[in-house]
């Protein structure tokens, strides 16, 4: 396993920020490893949850998709517990019509998904022909607590050279319509389809941010605003920062350790303004070429380093990363976790490595989405803020 670890003394408290995330789920057939159209049919017979503040089941654009959305967290213990009801409790609804929940970012067989019968969704069809028709893709959305649109647009100018890295260290797309793509994360390629998709240029103010939104609404292209998709933007419905670029991950202690991260990069950023530092003067264009190149190669090879812009290893572009939010990942007491976790993926892989492990081992797509299922329900190693024995809690909510 890759050493991140350290040792390093706090250098201040943290500001508390709260944080959480959404996950998306394919609903696939065990049997045939394709997605099934059954989320109104899931959902609907899905009990309600009887724990306080558990996570909650929702729909998505696609019938085969389900979304589970955490409650608001504020430490990674409550995190990790949230995360694996999540997953088990969409794998409960998707079992209640025969299929599985399951943690992949696009489907590894062919398919041709069905929009769910929602009137904006419908108009979105009608509107965006192929692209929505084709849509099926899972990621994996955090938010991070600000206190002020201000603030917020401050992270965002800051955070944005720092989420390339986070696309390859989720990557769990290999496959599109039954076909190995060569990248890690195809999901990033077909959901750049949308036309606000990607990366964004620097605003300066929240002022600057909201005309820039009212702008492209006045162009007569989007819906709404719902379908500004940055890879990072400030949330409509919550006093969050939002970041969007990453797949879903195969395990849930990686979701729990971007997650981490994101939290960090938002901290460090927010210190940074109130410090009166300038957000790096990094065009729109490097950063595209940044992500593309993360979506490309993941952990398998080179990244673009988010402050040189130059080529280099994956694991120089993660020191970079760890060395910028050290600080706030020590204050949150949440660092020797998140090395460890991060050092475990850049030597066992993502979840597109371990799909085209199970594939060239077997020869078999079924193989890799049952292989996917029991992953998607690992136990989390017990990060800090979760009791010794928690990581026993995804098993346990399967039995």
């Amino acid at each position: 396993m890759k050493d991140f670890s350290h040792p390093a003394v706090s250098s201040r408290r943290a500001e508390f920020r709260t944080f959480g995330v959404e996950e998306e789920f394919l609903l696939v057939d065990e049997g045939t490893a394709r997605p099934v159209a059954v989320a109104e049919t899931s959902l609907a017979r899905s009990p309600a949850s009887g724990r306080r503040g558990d996570s909650t089941l929702t729909l998505e654009v696609k019938q085969e998709q389900l979304e589970a959305v955490s409650p608001v967290c504020s430490n990674l213990g409550e995190l990790a517990a949230a995360v694996a009801r999540g997953r088990a409790r969409a794998d409960e609804a998707a079992r209640s019509t025969g299929a599985r929940a399951v943690a992949l970012a696009t489907s590894v067989g062919r398919h041709s998904p069905h929009t769910v019968s929602a009137p904006r969704y419908l108009n979105m069809a009608e509107q965006f022909g192929l692209t929505l028709k084709e849509q099926l893709t899972c990621g994996l959305h955090t938010h991070v607590s600000i206190a002020s649109p201000d603030e917020g647009v401050a992270v965002l100018d800051r955070i944005r050279v720092w989420l390339p890295v986070l696309l390859a260290l989720s990557a769990n797309s290999p496959y599109w319509q039954g076909k190995d793509t060569g990248y890690e994360s195809f999901r990033y390629q077909a959901w750049n389809r949308w036309p606000t998709a990607g990366p964004c240029e620097l605003f300066g103010s929240a002022e600057a941010y909201h005309r820039h939104i009212e702008t492209l609404l006045a162009a007569g292209v989007l819906l709404d605003e719902g379908m500004v998709y940055f890879d990072a933007r400030l949330s409509r419905q919550h006093p969050t920062v939002e970041v969007r670029i990453a797949d879903v991950c195969l395990e849930a202690a990686h979701t729990v350790a971007i997650a981490a991260v994101v939290r960090a990069l938002v901290e460090t950023a927010a210190r940074q303004w109130r410090a009166g530092r300038c957000a790096p003067q990094v065009s729109a264009d490097h950063l595209r070429l940044a992500a593309w190149r993360a979506s490309r190669s993941g952990v398998e090879g080179e990244l673009v380093h988010p402050v040189q812009l130059t080529p280099c290893s994956v694991e120089e572009a993660v020191q970079a990363l760890l060395a910028h939010i050290g600080p706030a990942l020590r204050d949150y007491g949440d660092e020797a976790w998140v090395r460890k976790e991060l050092g475990r993926i850049l030597t066992d892989g993502t979840g597109s490595r371990r799909q085209r492990e199970v594939m060239k081992g077997t020869g078999s797509r079924k193989a890799v989405v049952a292989d996917a299922v029991v992953r998607t329900h690992l136990p989390i190693p017990p990060p800090p803020g979760m009791q010794a024995g928690a990581n026993l809690l995804a098993g346990a909510m399967l039995d």
